[in-house]
């Protein structure tokens, strides 16, 4: 239940379209819902604007279809993210609409029929192996309403590709860059453009980028302003925090 939301069903209570004991009970829920291994925060989307997302990684399946059950009770959208296929094909049993991106590893049910903004969000790789991270974004920007471009396999190996992509990048009110190796790409995004640039990390890389945190460092030692550094590999932040920009 987003503010909006609560204003109507407050207004249907003071105008006895929804009677007493039945509002009681529907805001009984509002603040939370303890299922005993997990508790529901309903009223996230009243505070931040949008509702709790699922990190699934660590979950049992049974606890991902239980959060999942509950959330739909509350016709909310679904954003569940690290999710293995097992939980997928055990959300699809509860609730066939439920979509999975493979690559991304995110389940997503859209139960709200969001208007996508005019403004749009580009995502950038350097290259093919960061996709995974990439669709991550993806899936989190647009179940909150966002349109969002992707342009792959742009890194600084092969810069002539970035540049024929340049137009749709700096018309962008974000852009997300995602790069592993060095990293290097978002320095170089940032010297291009004059929007905010949400920089992502990847584990991608051989020895010496040690996990990522190569590409971790020196993105947050970039020398181009307006650069701004995620998680390594944390393509929901970055798809998160890119989505409460384009909506300013």
């Amino acid at each position: 239940m987003d503010e909006i939301e609560l204003k109507k069903f407050l207004e249907s209570i003071k105008s006895g379209k929804v009677g007493l004991e039945e509002g009681v009970a529907t805001l009984k829920d509002l603040p939370y819902k303890d299922l005993g291994y997990a508790m529901i925060d309903n009223h996230r989307e009243v505070r931040v604007g949008y509702p709790e997302v699922i990190y699934c990684a660590g979950k049992t399946v049974e606890q991902v279809k239980g959060i999942v059950k509950f959330m739909l009770t509350k016709n909310n959208d679904i954003l569940g993210t690290r999710a293995t296929k097992e939980m997928y094909e055990g959300v699809k049993k509860i609730s066939p609409d439920a979509e999975y991106n493979e690559a991304g590893r995110t389940i997503t049910i859209k139960k709200k029929n969001r208007k996508k903004t005019k403004s749009y969000i580009a995502i950038v790789t350097a290259g093919t192996s960061d996709i995974p991270v990439a669709e991550e974004a993806f899936e989190t920007a647009q179940i909150f309403g966002n349109r969002v471009e992707k342009i792959f396999d742009v890194g600084v190996a092969g810069i002539h590709r970035l540049f024929n992509k340049l137009d749709i990048i700096r018309k962008a009110k974000v852009v997300i860059v995602i790069a592993g190796m060095e990293g290097a790409l978002a320095s170089v995004v940032g010297g291009l453009v004059d929007k905010p640039v949400i920089a992502v990390p990847t584990s991608v890389g051989y020895g010496t980028s040690f996990g990522g945190i190569t590409a971790l460092l020196s993105m947050l030692n970039s020398c181009a302003s307006g650069v701004s550094v995620v998680n390594i590999d944390n393509g929901f932040g970055a798809g998160y925090f890119a989505s409460i920009i384009n909506k300013l």
